[in-house]
């Protein structure tokens, strides 16, 4: 197979790459007047633009646009070979907020390249995947390789959970045909020396709950001791749906049967990668890591449910807190399902628990968005060679197989409506990548590495 150089997408990617780094294009949950800003619009036409001019035979580039709905980029790269199926290429350019200060030197919106590294922020988690993408279906061209037909799919609010991706998959049905195979490059890495397939994804039930005691804020000289501590009635109704003491999940619907090709799976991760999980991770020296093994970190970030409380409001910052009861106090609860399990069926469950019998009878309100999460199909044996000749062609090592314990919701609406295609879910979000975190990085060689890995299984799907 062609080998596309990191000279080769320095020169046909990396400028407009970091262009698009410098957008502020957050995900409409993080903005909620994203139309008004206009930066989703900018970053979609900047990708469309730099699509347009791409050398491939026969293709064209649309942005579909559906009322109130983020826009969504569309690709279509006719099959330069016989064969009635598609293969769908997706990523994603909304991005996470700053969260908060980067490293000196560094900057969400300002890409600064330190060797071949180029750090940013949604350079890595997702910008990169149009360019990837559609560089391999240019250097096969280039080389006379067979290709099916391509859609390359790049939605813009993955980020929140992809809530305008079905209304586009019901526009595109007709468009996107007999889909076969699909490749999805927003997935992880746990290490940069081969090509790393995720064989599952968790889900995401993301609670707003807000607790109030007051109509507005009373001195705590008068008012404490007799209306109850909205923070103390959230501490209660928080321990109805976690252990405070073991950090587990209580809520029943929760709770998978881990299949045992993934405890397997998991197990062999570690007895040949060790303590992958953990020992890339910022901790704070002394803290005591969940988990009794590398297997088993592997298999409680893959697999269980875990809570996450990622936001709080209400609470004054410390230099102006005064002596108040505070009326309210809200926390942004973010759970991680188990890829099996049903996500709207584990939302009701959690809001009965949290609703019901409210401690001091204080008013509670609720909003709610979720997730399914995902498991692979088995791989049909062209796919498992294919997968194999692309990591020791791109990277000269064999592939890994791990779950990943983020969420993709994209792949499970597509699974659900073509339950026989073949999935092919990657990335570059190895170690240090930062994905929502500070410092985002992109590792250079790994994106080259990895968008040679998709000329492999798009040849090797081309030659059916």
């Amino acid at each position: 197979m062609p080998a596309l150089s990191l000279s080769d997408f320095e020169r046909d990617a990396l400028e407009t790459l970091t262009e698009f780094a410098s957008i502020p294009c957050l995900s409409p949950m993080f903005d909620a007047q994203w139309a008004k800003h206009g930066h989703l619009d900018a970053a979609i036409e900047l990708l469309a633009n730099w699509s347009r001019a791409r050398r491939l035979q026969s293709f064209d580039v649309v942005v579909h646009r559906l009322e109130n709905r983020t826009p969504v980029l569309c690709v279509t790269v006719e099959a330069t070979t016989p064969g009635s199926g598609t293969a769908v290429l997706y990523g994603h350019l909304d991005k996470q907020p700053p969260l908060g200060d980067w490293s000196d030197g560094l900057d969400p919106f300002i890409p600064v390249r330190r060797g071949d590294r180029v750090f940013a922020r949604g350079i890595a988690d997702d910008g990169y995947s149009t360019f990837s993408a559609l560089l391999a279906i240019e250097a096969m061209e280039a080389s006379d390789i067979p290709h099916s037909r391509c859609v390359v799919l790049i939605e813009a609010s993955e980020e929140s959970g992809s809530p305008d991706l079905e209304a586009y998959l019901d526009l595109l049905a007709e468009h996107l045909g007999n889909v076969e195979l699909m490749i999805c490059l927003d997935s992880g890495a746990l290490t940069y020396d081969r090509l790393w397939v995720t064989t599952s994804l968790r889900g995401l039930l993301n609670v707003e709950l807000t607790v109030r005691v007051l109509e507005r804020g009373q001195h705590s000289g008068s008012a404490s001791g007799v209306v109850p501590s909205s923070f103390r009635v959230l501490r209660q109704l928080l321990e109805r749906v976690e252990d405070s003491a073991t950090g587990d999940v209580l809520i029943g619907e929760m709770q998978p049967k881990i299949p045992d090709d993934h405890l397997r799976a998991a197990q062999d991760v570690a007895d040949e990668f060790g303590d992958v999980i953990a020992r890339d991770l910022p901790i704070v020296a002394g803290v005591e890591l969940m988990g009794t093994s590398p297997a088993d970190q592997i298999l409680r970030r893959n697999w269980n449910p875990t809570l996450s409380i990622v936001g709080m409001g209400g609470i004054p910052e410390p230099a102006i807190a005064g002596n108040v009861l505070r009326a309210s106090t809200t926390a942004v609860l973010s759970f991680r399902l188990p890829p099996s399990v049903d996500a709207e069926g584990a939302s009701r469950a959690v809001a009965q628990v949290l609703t019901t019998d409210v401690p001091s009878s204080a008013e509670v309100t609720l909003a709610m968005h979720w997730a399914d999460g995902w498991v692979s199909p088995a791989l049909a044996p062209w796919l498992e060679s294919a997968l194999h000749a692309a990591s020791i062609d791109a990277f000269g090592q064999a592939p890994a197989f791990c779950g990943e314990g983020g969420s993709i919701p994209f792949l499970a609406s597509l699974g659900k409506r073509y339950p026989a295609v073949q999935f092919v879910a990657t990335g570059v979000l190895g170690p240090d990548s930062n994905a929502h975190g500070i410092d985002e990085m992109l590792d250079l060689p790994t994106a080259v590495g990895v968008t040679n890995a998709v000329i492999t299984v798009l040849g090797a799907y081309g030659a059916l």
